[in-house]
């Protein structure tokens, strides 16, 4: 699997209203390997990062997601959701995500909600090698990447009492000089 090139759309977009990353992915070998046929994976993932039973997913309840898993889902749908988990893990709470096959067989084109954009792409690179290692069953410390993720948003992101003076006055992107940093970001809701 490996990721081919990740854009940023920070507008209105093909897939939503604000700001996603679309990620295209390529499954190689892992096109004819849905969770349900690697052993031990679904396992690794559930452990790893059990607050996902919160996900919802297609199946509109609580524990959608992991159900999702348990029949074979397909490794694009699940990079989605492990990289909105550790956004949401790392402060920045973030929902909507989107995997959907391109005309190119084993490629898909995964769109995931980002608060912050650098915060995003570092969400995605987190869970790419957290799925790789769940594949291969190889060790992975969640605990050190969430905290890794979160000092990012502390460094990047602006704070609720600031967010609170900025949001009012633009509801499209900003441009702040100096050191603050551009984003939408920690506990700040749209």
């Amino acid at each position: 699997m490996e990721i081919r090139k990740v854009l940023a759309l920070r507008g209105p977009n093909i897939w939503a209203n604000f700001p996603v990353l679309e990620a295209w992915v390529d499954l190689k070998e892992l096109e004819d390997s849905p969770s349900d046929v690697l052993p031990g994976f679904n396992g690794r993932i559930m452990s790893w990062l059990p607050t996902m039973i919160e996900h919802r997913c297609s199946e509109g309840v609580r524990g959608g997601f992991f159900e999702r898993l348990r029949r074979g889902t397909w490794m694009g749908h699940i990079l989605e959701h492990v990289t909105l988990e550790l956004e949401t893990l790392a402060g920045n709470v973030v929902g909507y995500g989107r995997a959907r096959e391109s005309t190119e067989r084993g490629v898909y084109k995964v769109a995931i909600e980002y608060k912050e954009e650098s915060v995003g792409r570092a969400a995605l690179d987190t869970a790419f090698r957290l799925c790789l290692a769940a594949i291969h069953d190889t060790p992975f410390d969640v605990a050190a990447e969430v905290t890794k993720l979160r000092e990012m948003v502390q460094e990047v992101c602006l704070g609720p009492s600031t967010m609170g003076i900025v949001r009012p006055h633009s509801r499209a992107a900003f441009l702040i000089v100096g050191s603050i940093k551009t984003a939408w970001c920690s506990s700040a809701t749209a």
